[in-house]
């Protein structure tokens, strides 16, 4: 069947619809010849296949008048097979468009997914003549319009911002409140129900794992398994179809757009978990899915024998940021997520993969440079997770202006601090007052930290404080994955406990975690579950887990950490001074009279330089000023607060604190402890009183803000 085509445009890539016809360009450089192929339906056969007559500038493109959103497709690249020169191509394997805005289902593993013959003696040197289009989902061409009605970004002061680490489907598929056909959807998290929970908590934005379409790698589907976190991207445009309740044609693009409108008329903003470092395509052993097909040696970092691929994230393969047909690819992606899905920014995964220019991170990449020129990007929130598995890819503290980072190190301190390991006191208050070794250097903000005790790495929260080991078994690794230094502890008896002493500490140690987090300088991170108590059953690398380990158990909630968590962050949100813009300068502030921080002994005297290297040293009281905030309200006013005496007492013993001296306040209210109910306790400067083993204490100083 003969089908009408006109020269169309390069520009844009990808597949686009302008109501008369459908507009394809692809990107391939090496190619000597594309074919575009049209199905009717997403198991049947192409019912044409058009070639494109027209290359510009290495892109391949042509117009079809007609043609309609819905429509399936994907693409066949001829070129030469030379893996020991870079090269893939083969036409017999069908391709995903690299530009796809939907995918409409998802791999059914198969040897004829892979350009070569598996088993065969010359691995990847063979060539396959199977056809891989029975087993590979089509390209979904979309209409793009949609009602955003009067929907604009919150756009939330990173100062103000609490982010919730979660997941489209864990977070709702067991949810009994939200009707069982939406549970685990774009539409479930869209449901006022889970919108409501979020908001109640305090939640400002939601930081979803990734949705980006992925492949489940085959070695777990052959174990019963699946790829739960979704960090295997294939699809760089498209929402997963996965996380679709109403169809995979085009109408997961309309579902999660609905789902970001209504989170952002909740004055939730919308992040997104990206994964630019590398695809689903794995290394020289790995599927011809698209990249590898449409043009492998652009698309990647090759080794010198360019056979191989140059692997900075354990994943097979590094997508190479250094060449521009990449670069475009990116900005054209984070483009696209914030102009025509309306996201609110990115975190970015294994980001220092990015920065790499030859080999070496280089936080003068092209990669930074693009996105702090572009109008569009530089304007969302931009947060790196600033580390990769190559030589010198621990980068925490050396991103550049205009950036956030996931702080490792704050993460690590905190859990040694209220573990008891031997750390040091100058650590420990580093990070509670936003890591200033790391980041005033470069004069960024105290904002450019991102704290986090835990993330989807890792343990929750309630087994952070329940095992001391991983548990890990049924991901199918003899326990092998995951880390095995998790700086937590078990309270003393592993796993689920009996005794009520050990639960009572448990507990406690999950309010000091939570306070800690959100009185401390810098953006907070959640992992959510983390405030209900959530745990999978000390299984510290759920990535293969798309189960009740990983979901959310709506059933089984703490309602007790639930209450204390939104207290903490509403005290947060109540309070400028935990979480100020500008850096302490710990001297004493002009007309104030008393410094902007001050840091205590136990007996109410001033720690000295002897004080802060003492690596078995466990509690200390901080003063914090709420009249020298040193900035503005958005109409010029001066910001001012009351003051606060936070402390922290990580010893295993009660120990007694004196208040400090009458000119840091004479009259103090326990506003937390996270050991005890007593709240509204009242003491006078130089009072004494007793802090329970592993307890913070807040309390409160009333300042006359009227001048």
């Amino acid at each position: 069947m003969e089908t009408t085509t006109y020269p169309g445009s390069p520009f844009p890539l990808g597949a686009t619809w302008n109501g008369e016809g459908v507009n394809f360009a692809l990107y391939a450089e090496n190619a000597t010849r594309v074919e575009l192929c049209l199905f009717n339906d997403p198991e049947g056969e192409a019912y044409n296949t058009v070639r494109l007559q027209e290359r510009s500038a290495n892109v391949w493109h042509a117009f079809l008048p007609g043609a309609k959103p819905g429509l399936l497709y994907g693409y066949r690249v001829h070129g030469p097979y030379e893996p020991s020169e870079g090269h893939r191509f083969n036409p017999n394997k069908l391709l995903i468009d690299p530009y796809a805005k939907a995918i409409n289902g998802t791999i059914n593993w198969h040897n004829s997914l892979f350009g070569y013959e598996p088993g065969h003696v010359n691995e990847d040197l063979s060539y396959s003549e199977t056809d891989s289009a029975p087993f590979i989902p089509r390209s979904v061409v979309i209409d793009q319009q949609f009602d955003w009605g009067d929907d604009k970004p919150p756009r939330i002061p990173y100062q103000q911002t609490i982010i919730y680490e979660t997941h489209v489907k864990g977070f709702t598929k067991l949810h009994p409140g939200i009707p069982e056909e939406l549970r685990g959807t774009y539409k479930g998290l869209a449901h006022p129900e889970a919108i409501d929970y979020i908001k109640q908590l305090g939640i400002t934005a939601v930081e979803l794992m990734p949705v980006h379409h992925f492949v489940a790698d085959r070695h777990l589907v052959d174990k019963g398994l699946t790829n739960y976190w979704g960090y295997n991207t294939i699809g760089f445009f498209a929402p997963d179809a996965r996380y679709a309740a109403s169809g995979t044609r085009g109408e997961q693009v309309r579902e999660f757009k609905e789902m970001v409108k209504a989170l952002h008329a909740a004055g939730i903003e919308v992040i997104l978990d990206v994964v630019y470092n590398h695809t689903a395509e794995g290394n020289h052993l790995g599927p011809t899915l698209s990249f590898k097909g449409v043009d492998n040696a652009v698309y990647y970092r090759l080794t010198d024998d360019k056979r191989y691929y140059m692997d900075y994230t354990g994943t097979g393969n590094t997508l190479n940021a250094r060449l521009p047909n990449v670069l475009r690819l990116i900005m054209d992606s984070l483009r696209y997520w914030i102009t025509e899905m309306h996201v609110d920014g990115f975190r970015f995964d294994l980001a220092a993969t990015l920065a790499r220019e030859l080999h070496e991170v280089d936080r003068l990449s092209a990669f930074f440079d693009i996105i702090h020129q572009d109008p569009v990007i530089s304007q969302v929130k931009l947060i790196a997770e600033p580390w990769d598995i190559g030589e010198g890819g621990y980068q925490v503290g050396k991103f550049p202006p205009g950036w956030a980072e996931w702080n490792g190190k704050y993460r690590d301190s905190i859990r040694d601090y209220w573990r008891g390991a031997d750390s040091t006191l100058a650590e420990f208050a580093s990070r509670i007052t936003g890591s200033a070794d790391l980041y005033k250097e470069d004069y960024r903000r105290p904002t450019a930290s991102v704290n986090f005790i835990t993330a989807h790495d890792g343990f929750t929260l309630h087994d952070l404080v329940s095992y001391n080991e991983k548990h890990n078994e049924a991901n199918g690794e003899n326990n092998n994955d995951g880390e095995s230094h998790n700086r937590s502890w078990n309270c003393g008896n592993e796993g689920p406990s009996q005794d009520p002493l050990v639960n009572t500490l448990r507990a406690r140690q999950k309010r000091n975690f939570m306070a800690t987090l959100l009185l401390s300088q810098g953006i907070p991170m959640l992992l959510a579950g983390d405030e209900a108590g959530r745990t999978q059953q000390g299984n510290n690398n759920a990535y293969c887990q798309d189960n009740e380990v990983s979901w959310l158990n709506w059933q089984e909630m703490d309602q007790e950490l639930i209450a204390f968590t939104r207290k903490m962050i509403a005290l947060r949100q109540q309070h400028p001074v935990f979480r100020r813009k500008r850096w302490f300068r710990g001297e004493p502030v002009e007309s104030v009279g008393v410094e902007d921080i001050a840091w205590f002994l136990p007996e109410g005297t001033p720690m000295s330089d002897e004080h802060w290297d003492t690596d078995f040293a466990r509690s200390l009281g901080v003063y914090l000023n709420g009249l020298s905030l040193r900035t503005r309200d958005e109409k010029g006013n001066k910001v001012l607060d009351d003051s606060f005496y936070i402390i922290f007492n990580a010893h295993h013993d009660e120990l007694a604190f004196q208040l400090p001296p009458a000119e840091y306040g004479d009259h103090w209210k326990v506003v937390v402890n996270t050991a005890t109910n007593e709240e509204g306790a009242e003491y006078k400067s130089g009072d004494q009183l007793m802090a329970a083993g592993r307890s913070l204490i807040l309390l409160m100083k009333e300042e006359d803000k009227s001048t």
